[in-house]
């Protein structure tokens, strides 16, 4: 009989949801409620005096049908994980833990405050791991030596913010984060930590605000020999050399307890106009190889520099399964959900993701696994050159035998850094993250899942990090515009889901990507019925079946079978039904506005005609603004095109609506074939009220501006104007 301790206890589970059977049926039947209203739409053609009408109506239901089709693949085989921490000592000892460099990117000290990326870089160097096989790497896009100074700054408070998270087993280990969430237990070091910090914090928040670093702030001869650096060179954020700095080095210095500190060095690689730099990729790219240079690490987190790490032992969870040696051979990494702190109780702009971060993953994780989201992701390095050999060796490092402060060794990693190093390179092409879109994360984790990598999803009671998600509706619709133009990218090149997918991944992972590459062309559905419906009952032009036809039944059945299982889908994965309205309407919102745009800009890039930068979004917030969004009031506030849509549509149907309200009147009768426009325009209508009441009702600084207003009527005037002398509609 064997004995029962050559059998270490598992360091993981894994299941299928019960709610898989359900969905399992549910695609079957709605499925052929799709084939019947296609049928209908073609017999309608058939005999319709309206051509074009049938035909924009024909082809919006054919995009949602394929979209719907794609969506249930993410429905198949829902997997819930779990993990178990205090199993890892009977698998690997504390001290042959791989290696762990952490990068955290950063662009723009006035966009994204420096004292935000100081405040994640402190976090996630107080991990409990140990420290002498830790090192976080910061990359500054924007070149800038206030990030560096303020680096600086926390590496000197570090020294008793370590030691202090160490002793009293400090579980918020962002010092922000923790003085906020008023702590209950009192320890005596506290008042004089919490002074260190709030004197760190007006310290390094007065050199951004002034530009500059004052002479008395630079105190030794290492810091004046780095800051040297910017005054030496003709340096500007798109043009200058690579700077690599130690600001601690393992071994060397020491906390206040004697205790070895982390590894942290500042990187700003090397730009010039000659060369593209390819964004957070080319950031990402040349962290990989500084680090490599370094520390070569087996195990990398990507972070975001606003999303601190929440829980101390993340990285230990991440090892549950990279360290697993009956864990499939091809697993390349291990995904976290991003999660947010500071969302109002509604979430007003679905600003949790939750279909993207935890529905959809979830799904994923029976498949290939999930697909990387730019931050909270676990990497073995080596999936970073190439495809997996199927027989993956056990995660080990290959150390620099040299100190990181080493001559050669920094000279190294100042030449992987340079503008020009990646020139006649597989970098961006078969190595590192990937180049082709501008959402990098998306696309190299497909090609990944086309190499034979696969992924986990990670997902622990208490979020692994929490960052901060846009509190201002134009930010967040640029934001996705932005990342709308780069799922296209990836949707429509060679190496396209439909193609490469279906032919490396199986039809169901291939198929979720497709949803994901193609998710901006719900502008086309969402913007027919947002306008046409309504502005044919304007015309009194009849385009759905009347009450009393069956195919009345049809219609209902599919928009609330459809959302009927998005809200189900949404509470089980613990969300709120106000949080889920939310999002419907922030979904067609989107649909109308920056999906719309990012349509558009792909095609006119696709022509040469426009090119798409990359923009950082803002994380710097108005107290007005905050104050707002906390009562859940929709912030507009700026003249942007992106709302010209919003409120063209949400006029229309408001029109259409009353419209359709005296043409039941003038009738007596609901049997008409006008009710179900009459009802997608109430519907839109009580979407849209956030809208009307920016338009109307507000006079604070949030409200809709006027031009906007104005611009909309004159819009909707020429858009009837021309409906109406158009005879087929």
């Amino acid at each position: 009989m064997a004995n029962p301790s050559q059998f270490p206890p598992p360091l993981h589970s894994r299941c299928l949801m019960r709610r898989t059977f359900a969905n399992r049926a549910f695609a079957i039947f709605y499925s052929f409620a799709i084939f019947a209203l296609l049928y209908r739409h073609v017999i309608h053609l058939l005999h319709s005096p309206n051509i074009m009408l049938s035909l924009f109506i024909l082809l919006a239901d054919l995009l949602l049908s394929f979209l719907w089709v794609a969506s249930q693949a993410f429905r198949m085989y829902p997997t819930y994980r779990r993990h178990f921490v205090e199993h890892l000592e009977h698998y690997v000892k504390e001290s042959d833990y791989p290696g762990l460099d952490v990068f955290i990117c950063t662009a723009d000290p006035y966009k994204e405050p420096p004292m935000g990326v100081v405040n994640t870089a402190l976090s996630v160097m107080a991990y409990d791991y140990p420290t002498e096989k830790l090192s976080v790497y910061v990359s500054d896009d924007g070149g800038s030596k206030l990030t560096l100074f303020a680096f600086m700054e926390a590496a000197r408070f570090a020294a008793h913010w370590l030691p202090f998270c160490r002793k009293n087993k400090v579980v918020e280990r962002s010092p922000e984060a923790y003085f906020r969430s008023n702590p209950s237990s009192w320890f005596p070091e506290i008042d004089k930590i919490k002074v260190m910090y709030v004197s760190m914090k007006i310290k390094v928040e007065s050199v951004v605000e002034k530009g500059t670093i004052p002479l008395d702030h630079i105190t030794t001869g290492q810091e004046k020999q780095a800051f040297r650096r910017w005054t030496d060179h003709e340096f500007t954020q798109e043009n200058h050399p690579a700077v690599v700095e130690v600001v601690l080095e393992s071994g060397k210095d020491m906390d206040i307890t004697g205790h070895t500190m982390p590894n942290f060095v500042y990187l700003s690689r090397g730009k010039s106009p000659a060369s593209p730099h390819h964004f957070k990729a080319g950031a990402l790219n040349a962290l990989l190889r500084v680090s490599g240079t370094m520390t070569n690490a087996a195990v990398v987190l990507t972070l975001d520099c606003d999303m601190y790490s929440n829980d101390p032992q993340t990285p230990l969870r991440a090892l549950c399964y990279l360290m697993d040696p009956e864990m499939d051979p091809n697993l390349g990494f291990v995904q976290f959900p991003q999660s947010f702190h500071g969302i109002n109780k509604n979430d007003i702009y679905t600003g949790e993701s939750r279909h993207v971060y935890h529905i959809h993953p979830i799904g994923l994780d029976g498949l290939a696994g999930p697909t990387h989201v730019g931050t909270g992701c676990f990497f073995r390095r080596q999936v970073f050159s190439g495809a997996p050999s199927g027989t993956c060796p056990p995660i080990s490092d290959h150390l620099p035998t040299k100190p990181i402060r080493d001559k050669e060794i920094l000279a190294s990693a100042h030449h992987v850094a340079a503008w020009d190093y990646e020139n006649q390179t597989n970098w961006g092409t078969k190595m590192g993250y990937r180049y082709g879109s501008l959402v990098e994360d998306f696309y190299t984790s497909y090609l990944l899942h086309c190499q034979g990598w696969k992924s986990i999803f990670c997902n622990p009671k208490r979020p692994a990090f929490l960052g901060k998600a846009p509190i201002n509706l134009n930010d967040y619709l640029n934001q996705s515009k932005r990342w709308g133009v780069g799922l296209l990218e990836v949707g429509f090149c060679k190496h396209s889901p439909i193609f490469l997918g279906l032919k490396k991944m199986g039809p169901l992972t291939a198929i979720c990507y497709a949803n994901y590459a193609f998710r901006p062309l719900w502008s086309i559905p969402i913007t027919v019925y947002a306008f046409l419906p309504q502005l044919a009952l304007l015309k009194g032009v009849s385009i759905f079946p009347k009450v009393s036809e069956a195919w009345f039944i049809l219609y209902i059945f599919l928009f609330v079978g459809a959302y009927t299982q998005d809200c189900l889908e949404f509470i089980l994965c613990g969300g709120r039904i106000q949080r889920w309205w939310s999002s419907q309407r922030v979904w067609m919102m989107r649909g109308v506005s920056c999906f719309l745009f990012s349509s558009t800009e792909y095609l006119l890039k696709s022509f040469g005609i426009s090119q798409f930068g990359f923009n950082v979004t803002n994380k710097v917030v108005e107290e007005e603004q905050s104050e707002r969004y906390k009562k859940g009031i929709f912030e507009f506030g700026v003249s942007s095109p992106l709302f010209l849509p919003l409120t063209t549509a949400a006029i229309i149907n408001l029109v259409s609506f009353l419209w359709g309200i005296v043409l039941i009147f003038k009738q007596k009768s609901l049997g008409g074939g006008l009710v179900l426009q009459i009802l997608l325009s109430c519907f839109v209508m009580v979407n849209c009220w956030p809208i009307y009441e920016a338009m109307i009702l507000r006079t604070d600084r949030g409200r809709m501006p006027t031009t906007t207003t104005i611009t909309s009527i004159f819009l909707s005037l020429a858009i009837y104007t021309i409906v109406s002398v158009t005879p087929k509609i």
